[in-house]
């Protein structure tokens, strides 16, 4: 823990997740804090809208695959990726990117590697046992990184209080939705939340810190309280009327994360293991970080009001949903020919549009969300509601934007594919389904000046007997829903542009002399 430890201003450095919450967000950090940056990502094409794009090296790459060309000349590297949810092997997906990590790593001289974990005692009546899976997880794979010779500094957080973060989303939905709650035990378990610019502060200051390399640090922020007093001080900040909440013995966990997927966004996979991590009391035990890198932090509930402000704003600049439900699925896309998976079902519709390609795909880029999907919009929620039962995602997750999308975005149960500008959206579902789905709209010039050819493309790749019964038991529904939303995008970029010329020609008149 010498000086050599100290990882200075212009270094390079490695964020694997950094299409993340945390990684997305702690990028913009440490090119602020001087530091010279390379990111990890398993599809490239998501960073392509980040603000900080062009100012840093991009690497195509699984944490769990080679990653020689990853670590090539890192000083530092940060490890913020995790596979909680992704299928019943998870944890031990976990533990097996951990090491694979930190031996490339080690083999590329890495000096330094910064890992955000989870709050969770080690010690205690049950030890380790105690534990959720989740947090026993965190825990592992913080053990298994220091297990190689590349001094870790495990920085572990409790909830963290942010736009768009899983546990702040499954706060703010289960208060808003529900005025009266009937709840587990957890709900008096203490917890010691923190600020997400606080999270991103201590990952940047550990660097110039030499006492911080080799060691598991706790963080959190000035308040501790329990889950109850975070949901009541969620409901005054939100202006809402005060949430009853009612404590069962009887409800266990996995009945509270079948109830959790169906009130909020986050699915069945994903609110399970959150659950079950409430029932360990998460507070800072040793608060020496706050000597080692010194600054002020916020309460909750300021983190709250800014988070919400942010929500409301619509300046979420990334979120949970960012990453993908599966993204080791290897199955053929609707995209794929036929030889790569099967027969693929189409439902095509196509419409001249009297507007230019731009205002319609500003248009179609503009779906979904608050915004709705112009036809059957009970139809949609219906299938939401169905998806959410069986584990799925369902329509709450909504979008980050209201007007703008990239790669990766989550879409209420899709996720955003493919995206060229005045050209091309394409949207992969990512709900429960029995076969891959996706939804595009191709555009192209029109057969007159100023006209846009829509061409509206619903595709499914079936797996089986079931998914073409699936199939073909929806396709009714389609014969309502697809024509009128190509219809709807029609009239409100028809709209649009006659509002825009309108605009072009006062503007034009107001300028004659």
């Amino acid at each position: 823990m010498g000086e050599q430890q100290v990882i200075a201003p212009g270094s390079l450095v490695l964020v694997t997740g950094a299409s993340g919450y945390i990684g997305g967000r702690l990028v913009g950090e440490l090119l602020a804090a001087g530091h010279r940056v390379r990111c990890l990502a398993r599809t490239p094409a998501k960073l392509d809208a980040a603000a900080w794009r062009d100012q840093v090296e991009v690497v195509a790459g699984d944490i769990g695959g080679d990653l020689s060309a990853a670590v090539d000349g890192v000083d530092a590297v940060y490890y913020l990726v995790h596979s909680i949810g992704e299928g019943s092997d998870w944890v031990a997906r976990e533990r097996a990117s951990a090491a694979n990590l930190a031996a490339h790593a080690a083999t590329a001289g890495v000096r330094r590697i910064v890992y955000l974990g989870g709050l969770g005692g080690d010690e205690g009546a049950g030890g380790q046992r105690a534990l959720s899976a989740h947090l026993g997880s965190r825990h592992e794979v913080g053990r298994t990184l220091a297990e190689g010779p590349v001094p870790v500094t495990e920085l572990r957080a409790a909830v963290i209080i942010g736009s768009g973060s899983a546990s702040f989303e499954m706060l703010r939905y289960l208060v808003e939705v529900l005025p009266v709650m009937v709840t587990p035990r957890w709900v008096d378990t203490r917890c010691q939340p923190i600020a997400v610019r606080d999270v991103l502060r201590y990952l940047v200051d550990v660097l110039a810190v030499a006492e911080t390399s080799g060691r598991v640090l706790e963080i959190g922020g000035p308040d501790v309280v329990t889950y109850r007093q975070m949901m009541a001080i969620y409901a005054e900040e939100a202006g809402l009327r005060r949430r009853r909440v009612v404590p069962v013995p009887v409800l266990t966990p996995r009945l509270s994360s079948l109830w959790v997927g169906l009130v909020t966004p986050l699915p069945r996979s994903l609110a399970r293991p959150l659950v079950d991590s409430l029932v360990n009391e998460v507070v800072v035990h040793d608060p020496v970080i706050r000597e080692l890198c010194p600054g002020p932090l916020l309460p909750y509930r300021t983190a709250v009001r800014l988070a919400l402000g942010r929500i409301r704003a619509g300046e979420v600049v990334t979120s949970w949903s960012d990453a993908a439900l599966d993204p080791a699925h290897a199955g053929a896309l609707p995209t794929d020919p036929e030889w790569a998976g099967g027969s693929v079902l189409r439902d095509e519709r196509v419409r001249v549009v009297h507007a230019p390609p731009s205002v319609v795909h500003k248009v179609v880029c503009g779906i979904g969300g608050a915004r709705g999907w112009y036809s059957g919009e009970w139809l949609w929620e219906l299938r939401g509601l169905l998806d959410k039962v069986v584990g799925g995602p369902g329509m709450r997750r909504g979008r980050r934007d209201p007007d703008d999308l990239r790669v990766g975005d989550a879409l209420d149960f899709w996720r955003v594919e493919a995206l060229v500008p005045g050209r091309l959206l394409r949207l992969r579902a990512e709900m429960r389904l029995p076969g891959e789905a996706s939804l595009a709209w191709e555009l192209e010039p029109g057969p007159g000046s100023g006209t846009t050819t829509v061409r509206q493309v619903a595709t499914f790749v079936p797996r089986g007997l079931l998914g073409r019964a699936y199939w073909y038991a929806v396709a009714p529904f389609h014969g309502v829903v697809f024509p009128g939303v190509l219809a709807g995008l029609a009239d409100d970029a028809e709209r649009r542009a006659r509002s825009e010329a309108t605009e072009v020609a006062s503007a034009h008149y107001v300028a004659r002399p």
